[in-house]
């Protein structure tokens, strides 16, 4: 039997002869955002949260265990919903229970998802765990200002993720020099304060992306209002393997 021959029919055969994987699919992220039933005011809000790139950015595959952490009224929650689908498993942590998010938790797409009320601190239950996927987007800058020990957060992130899992953030932009200490007046952050914090819980920076970039924002502003589009940075880590 020629070896082509025979490492097709052990593919075919689940590849446990020679233990050859398939190439994982990309998504179709068009597809899901297109979805009818998603609302009209999650697709207003994509034309700043730019969904397609985003899930693209973050590598979201069929079946992944994902949690979303300051979920907040749930729209990025859902993303995560659709593109693991219902093989997959989201959880959603808040600090409280936005009404919103109940709301939106009540939706057949969400049927995938489960709500963690827990502090930023300590956002998982102990039988959660060996996650692919950790999101925490354009939140990471209220934890500056709250009750928040980011560094065992992100010890926590850490330690809910496989080996190989990825940790991947977004937020608004702050100038270096202003480091961590805007959160609560300008609502954002220095990408480079973010990073370090991150990579000191042990992370191995990845890569980062320009999809949500406005280098003409002068980053001196509360984002509520500015007087033009928002910098903001998409950053993805890896858990070591």
């Amino acid at each position: 039997m020629r070896i082509s021959a025979f490492i097709a029919m052990a593919i075919l055969a689940g590849g446990s002869a020679l233990s050859i994987a398939a190439p994982a699919r990309a998504q179709d992220y068009q597809t899901l955002m297109a979805a009818p039933d998603r609302s009209d005011a999650d697709r207003q809000n994509d034309t700043k949260r730019h969904p397609v790139e985003l899930l693209a950015f973050a590598g979201v595959k069929s079946g992944w265990r994902i949690l979303d952490m300051g979920a907040g009224a749930g729209y990025s929650t859902e993303l995560m919903a659709r593109a693991t689908g219902t093989t997959g498993k989201v959880w959603a942590q808040n600090a409280t229970e936005p009404e919103k998010f109940l709301a939106r938790l009540k939706t057949q797409v969400m049927s995938n998802v489960t709500q963690l009320v827990r502090p930023f601190d300590d956002p998982v239950p102990a039988d959660v765990g060996n996650l692919d996927l950790v999101t925490f987007f354009n939140f990471y800058h209220d934890t500056t200002y709250m009750q928040v020990d980011r560094a065992k957060m992100n010890k926590a992130i850490l330690a809910a993720l496989k080996p190989g899992g990825y940790f991947v953030l977004t937020d608004w932009s702050a100038k270096p020099e202003d480091g961590a200490n805007v959160g609560k007046t300008l609502h954002r952050i220095a990408e480079h304060s973010l990073r370090e914090e991150v990579e000191a819980a042990g992370f191995k920076f990845v890569e980062d992306a320009q999809f949500l970039r406005h280098p003409e924002d002068a980053r001196d502003t509360i984002i509520f209002k500015n007087p033009t589009p928002v910098d903001e940075f998409a950053l993805k880590f890896q858990k070591p393997m």
